[in-house]
């Protein structure tokens, strides 16, 4: 049947991790098995739109892929060594090409996956590239786009982390206990900053990514698929959706900046709320509470309010202790803060602000800075307020948050007195 080139490739992404996971589970070699299933899914969009989508199509992509993967290896000097590696995981009548159905589903083998492209002895951003590469199915160029990074970088990056695996013991059998506990955490926390990066870029000319936040969304949907029972992984998608849902309010249309307290809350996405307020509800009660679950919980506190005055910041700074104590870390101790001078004051939040502010991690980074500046609005020190934006903005590396920061300081000077009357957090 023929198929739109949309729904070509929603089909490809969803059908990416099972087809590497087939390939590295009868042939081990998992860089060989990635660049033949990159290539295979490449030969598909190409040809199923117009030629048809096949019956099969995990089949064909797995029989194209397995071919590819044989020409790879006759075509490479060591073509007898590596031929005898796969040989011994491999019948020699499958060499000419699998059964289309040769491999069945398997869920464990997808988890295996995902869980070995975010292996401990990878860095962060390899973790993340190879994870959007080999399970998000995203090409070379579509990642380093999203990053804003020249393609050969990115594609030296991915190489490194696909030789790392090998090395790394990559058995393709899933972890148990606590490295099983260890390792979906870090899973978790490379869909976190996907996601992230794509609500917020840390730098360019655009405030947010879409693709970035959508894949993220998408592949801990496929996650929570995979593991619904565990709260953490339903409290992380519940996030991402509550915190999207105000995607399409938080720029105007020349790409500036809206902040919270200014969004048309009529453009929130509603059935994104709806979802996640649902899976967070559902989460909660079932065990013990985690960050993500946390997050998700005050994300959805915000949503729920119809305005900035009804946000109910009381029940939002117990959520932010509660997270602080679960897991400590100087973001949300910051975002705490912003709670204390919603509740206690602005002059309660400065004290929180100025305790951050020994920490060398924070001291010069643009969201305390900016933070802190509000405050000094909220208590009506216009001058500090107004040399602490303009510190903000020089920072900041995000083009669009530099210029709202600026803007602030320009309102504050022009004016020549500080009228706060609403929260200005960017979030």
């Amino acid at each position: 049947m023929t198929a739109s080139q949309g729904d070509v490739e929603d089909l490809l992404r969803e059908l990416a991790p099972p087809v590497l996971a087939a390939l590295v589970r009868r042939y081990g070699q998992f860089h060989l098995c990635e660049d033949a299933s990159q290539e295979a899914l490449l030969a598909a969009a190409l040809q199923w739109p117009s030629g048809g989508r096949p019956e099969n199509p995990r089949g064909w992509l797995i029989t194209v892929a397995s071919r590819r993967l044989m020409d790879q290896v006759r075509s490479e000097q060591s073509r007898r060594t590596r031929e005898e590696l796969i040989a011994v995981a491999t019948p020699q009548s499958e060499l000419l090409g699998p059964p289309a159905d040769a491999e069945p589903a398997d869920s464990d083998d997808s988890l295996a996956l995902l869980f070995g492209c975010c292996h401990p002895d990878l860095s962060s951003p390899s973790q993340i590239a190879l994870t959007l590469r080999a399970v998000g199915g995203l090409s070379t160029a579509q990642i380093a786009a999203a990053f804003g990074v020249p393609e050969a970088t990115m594609a030296q990056r991915i190489s490194r982390a696909k030789q790392t695996i090998p090395g790394a013991g990559f058995d393709f059998s899933l972890p148990t206990g606590a490295e099983r506990t260890e390792r979906l955490r870090a899973v978790l926390h490379v869909l976190y900053l996907v996601f992230n990066e794509g609500y917020t870029a840390t730098a360019g000319d655009a405030l947010t990514v879409p693709a970035l936040s959508q894949e993220a969304i998408r592949l801990t949907r496929w996650l929570h698929r995979l593991l619904p029972d565990d709260e953490e992984v339903t409290g992380l998608l519940a996030l991402m959706l509550l915190t999207d849902a105000r995607r399409p309010a938080r720029t105007r249309p020349d790409g500036s900046l809206v902040p919270l307290a200014e969004q048309d809350r009529q453009k929130w996405d509603r059935a994104q709320i709806t979802e996640g307020i649902a899976l967070i509800s559902a989460a909660l009660p079932r065990g013990e509470v985690g960050p993500y679950q946390l997050q998700a919980a005050i994300a959805a506190v915000h949503d729920e309010a119809t305005t900035m005055a009804d946000t109910d910041w009381p029940q939002i700074l117990g959520l932010y202790d509660l997270l602080e104590q679960t897991a400590p870390n100087p973001f949300t101790a910051l975002n705490r803060a912003v709670a204390v001078a919603m509740v206690h004051g602005p002059d309660a939040g400065l004290d929180v602000i100025a305790t951050l502010a020994a920490d060398q991690r924070m001291a010069r980074h643009h969201r305390l800075l900016a933070a802190r500046a509000h405050m000094h609005e909220l208590a009506g020190h216009t001058d500090a307020a107004v040399a602490g934006y303009l510190d903000a903005a020089r920072h900041a590396t995000s083009l669009p948050e530099r210029r709202y920061l600026a803007l602030q300081a320009a309102r504050l000077t022009r004016d020549g007195t500080a009228r706060p009357t609403r929260s200005r957090r960017t979030r």
